[in-house]
């Protein structure tokens, strides 16, 4: 996976009281609904923790929300009775409307991108499995599937290689 697909206008936006409702009014198709809480649950579990573990951000094209994301930070992922430190994509939401323009992509890249800043080497993401499920959009971007279940859901790992290209190097 490279940097995040650069177009104009095309960027995030922390979370504030002024892009608080329009954060709250991303809804996704009905048939997906099953696969993702709304922004406003994932607002509320981003406020219950401690700081820094979630990363929440509005997906904004031009003027536009289109989407919702959070990230998790160093997480402690107890993988077969052992605790491991572990960061990825907790969720995303684009509107019903606004699906299939690269959204969904410009989200799991800058996520990506976020994590590989902050030293990751690899981004965890899980989901629920079935008709209407986010696995084909997933498996698409990179991530492979592991044999770990996490509440009840398939979780998939993409490793974070360095972004494609020249290295600008300082005077």
């Amino acid at each position: 996976m490279t940097t995040p697909t650069t177009r104009p206008g095309l960027r995030l936006e922390e979370m504030t009281p002024r892009n608080f409702e329009a954060a709250t009014a991303i809804r996704v198709r009905p048939d997906q609904e099953f696969a993702v809480s709304p922004v406003m649950q994932s607002l509320a579990e981003a406020y219950v923790h401690p700081d820094g573990v979630a990363w929440p951000r509005l997906i904004v094209d031009e003027n536009r929300p289109v989407g919702f994301l959070m990230a998790f930070l160093d997480i402690d992922w107890r993988a077969d009775g052992g605790s491991v430190l572990r960061s990825g994509l907790w969720r995303l939401n684009i509107s019903a409307e606004e699906q299939g323009r690269g959204y969904g992509r410009f989200a799991v890249e800058s996520v990506a991108a976020e994590l590989r800043r902050r030293g990751a080497k690899e981004m965890y993401v899980t989901w629920h499995e079935g008709e209407n499920g986010p696995e084909a959009f997933y498996l698409n971007l990179g991530f492979r599937k592991t044999a770990e279940r996490s509440e009840g859901e398939a979780v998939g790992v993409l490793t974070l290689e360095e972004p494609e290209g020249p290295v600008e190097e300082g005077p």
